[in-house]
């Protein structure tokens, strides 16, 4: 007789760590429309001033340091029309793309009278396009290859070091940005904890599971990998060590696209209709999608956290900054206090949990050994990817990349600089929302195509390391079945991937892993 070997049991109970949600600080940003900026009538050249005005003091200070003692003593110029004519100086102003490639109004009057519109393009970039630097009194054409180097898009603030030509153009020979600013937790962790080791997993760490893209409602649905998903989430899948990894997972963050843009006519087919550039459908959604998301929250919520963000194919407001959804569409997930529904982009500061000591075998008493690790608070900006998907578009390919522009988001210190120009958002009229005021701790982006990952160091003020931002990109979770760990305490990424025998999610090829140390749960 075949003898069977005994399940393995863990020595003593899990207890799954629980981070917590601390409120805002001074110099956290805030995404929400409140009343005073829910009006329409301002002019989107307000925001163009407001984030210079905003940046233009960073930017200033950052030249100053870089461009001091240079030969020829550059001369600050206030204003870009009154710039000297073969004299070395540098002036600050809003980049501007002159792009013929790009999205134009004509396009959306063509479709209006029925003329057949171009096939949307992948890129914006052309070898006629142009670079020019703006401010309140003109705008001046930047040359040099020293601006082709630089991989700059629409809305970034810069300072020019150079000198006008006998054409009129400024010829460029160095730029400067805002750089990285100073990171909003004042809690520093040591030199080795910063020294990133993705294969050396710790029993006292903490994560954050990030997903994007479950696309509920999709012709090629992932069910399976969604289901198996919140199994592992929740403790019910895998072995011992699988538990024990997702115990120390203490929420959940969904980035976007939870519901499949599909649109549903009256009998459920699909309608295929023409919309305006940038636009998304305004679909009428089948409520079944709706109400499995709805089931499967309600699973997750059971045991941790959720924050849930719109995307843009959700059915949510087109422009940005997207505000929360209505609660009551989750059914009884939203009954619990720990769902949150998150505008896209949010901030979050997140506090990690006392270590809880463990139990004794023996006993079951509580060890009376101190935490070996503090609670660390930690700063995590989340976007559902719009942004970084439309800056994708201005920037050449190789070499910019996915990450790299997400790295440029920071020291450029703007989420979005391409908005209003060709991603749409609120007309604010005497704030720009997504100027970074603070460098968050953990910069995540959901909608990506693929998974990716950077750490983004500052420098102190002695030119050596300092502080970093862990950049994580996550793809769609109906494509890859790809779920990210982040950790709280050390910033080490970690990539689980879901997979059915004989089965992909989203009917695609498996993904393969990306990096050592990464998890592969199967069915």
């Amino acid at each position: 007789m075949a003898i069977l070997e005994s399940i393995p049991t863990p020595s003593c109970p899990l207890v799954r760590l629980t981070s917590t949600v601390v409120p805002p600080t001074e110099m956290t940003p805030s995404f929400l429309i409140d009343a005073k900026n829910k009006s329409y009538r301002h002019q989107y050249a307000n925001i163009y001033f407001t984030r210079l005005l905003m940046l233009k003091n960073a930017v200033e200070k950052r030249a100053k340091t870089r461009w001091n003692g240079l030969a020829g003593e550059p001369l600050y110029v206030a204003r870009v029309l009154d710039i000297v004519k073969s004299q070395l100086c540098w002036v600050i102003g809003t980049v501007y793309m002159d792009m013929p490639l790009k999205p134009n109004v004509l396009e959306d009057i063509g479709r209006d009278h029925s003329i057949p519109a171009p096939p949307p393009r992948e890129k914006f970039y052309c070898d006629e396009d142009s670079v020019m630097l703006e401010d309140e009194s003109g705008r001046i054409k930047l040359v040099g290859d020293r601006v082709a180097e630089e991989h700059l898009v629409t809305g970034v603030i810069v300072a020019a070091l150079g000198m006008e030509t006998s054409t009129g153009d400024f010829e460029v020979v160095d730029i400067c940005t805002a750089g990285l600013a100073s990171f909003a937790e004042e809690e520093i962790l040591g030199s080795d904890a910063m020294d990133m080791d993705v294969d050396s997993p710790s029993t006292q760490d903490e994560y954050v599971a990030v997903i994007s893209g479950l696309s509920i409602g999709s012709s090629s649905p992932a069910d399976a990998q969604i289901q198996m998903l919140v199994e592992y989430l929740t403790g019910e899948a895998g072995g011992p060590e699988d538990q024990q990894l997702a115990s120390q997972i203490t929420r959940l963050i969904i980035a976007g696209n939870s519901l499949s843009l599909a649109e549903y006519g009256e009998e459920g087919e699909d309608e295929k209709k023409p919309r305006k550039f940038g636009a998304s459908a305004q679909a009428n959604f089948s409520p079944h999608p709706n109400l499995a998301l709805s089931a499967h929250l309600h699973d997750l919520i059971s045991a941790l956290p959720v924050h849930i963000l719109p995307g843009a194919d959700d059915p949510s407001g087109v422009i940005l900054p997207q505000q929360p959804f209505p609660r009551a569409m989750f059914g009884k997930a939203a009954a619990f206090e720990d769902f949150h529904c998150e505008s896209n982009p949010a901030w979050l500061r997140v506090r990690c949990s006392d270590e809880p000591e463990p139990l004794t075998p023996k006993e079951g008493q509580i060890s009376s050994s101190p935490s070996s690790h503090p609670p660390v608070t930690r700063s995590l900006l989340v976007t559902s990817g719009q942004p970084i998907l439309d800056m994708y578009k201005y920037l050449p390919t190789p070499p910019s990349s996915l990450v790299s522009i997400a790295a440029s988001t920071l020291r450029w210190s703007h989420v979005a600089p391409t908005a209003p120009d060709t991603l749409w958002c609120h007309p604010y009229r005497d704030r720009d929302p997504f100027v970074l005021r603070a460098t968050p701790d953990i910069y995540l982006v959901g909608g990506m195509p693929q998974f990716g990952t950077e750490l983004v160091d500052s420098e102190d003020e002695s030119g050596g390391k300092g502080r970093s931002c862990r950049i994580v990109l996550v793809p769609s979770f109906s494509q890859t079945g790809i779920l990210a760990l982040v950790n709280l305490r050390t910033l080490e990424v970690r990539r689980v991937d879901f997979g059915v025998e004989g089965l992909s999610a989203g009917g695609g090829e498996q993904q393969p892993s990306g990096q050592d140390g990464d998890d592969m749960a199967e069915g």
